[in-house]
């Protein structure tokens, strides 16, 4: 799942840097699950609260098309920054569809640390998302 970049964005490219707005708005029409899924999580954060750490969403992607968005979203360091940038949150990821927005003050506690471990990435896993 590649991105859909407007000629403007992709000749601007060319020619120097692009805006972090210009980027983060071609990702949301480019990747509209993705896009949902890691806004709707924001969404959870805020609407919890200052003193909530953090805020996830664990429904598996309802086809493979959507996962794909998912995979691209948080697979790549460009568009994973631009949105962690774009939200003010730092985004983790489990599975193929377990993703976490944690605010920048909880990096250093231990709900963080033990979503990003081996430990916490094991005991996520099930029979049903063994090929997810």
């Amino acid at each position: 799942m590649s991105l859909d970049v407007p000629t403007e964005l992709l000749e601007c490219a060319a020619h120097g840097e692009v805006a972090d707005a210009d980027f983060v708005d071609c990702v949301r029409l480019s990747l509209p699950y993705a896009w949902q899924v890691i806004s709707g999580v924001v969404a959870d954060l805020e609407l919890a609260g200052e003193a909530a750490e953090f805020a996830d969403h664990e429904i598996p992607p309802p086809s493979e098309t959507e996962r794909g968005q998912l995979l691209r979203a948080l697979a790549s360091d460009a568009i994973r920054g631009g949105l962690e940038r774009h939200f003010g949150v730092k985004l983790a990821f489990q599975n193929c569809h377990r993703v976490a927005a944690f605010r920048h003050w909880a990096l250093d506690g231990a709900r963080y640390r033990a979503f990003i471990s081996a430990r916490g990435q094991l005991l996520n896993q099930s029979p049903e998302l063994r090929d997810c």
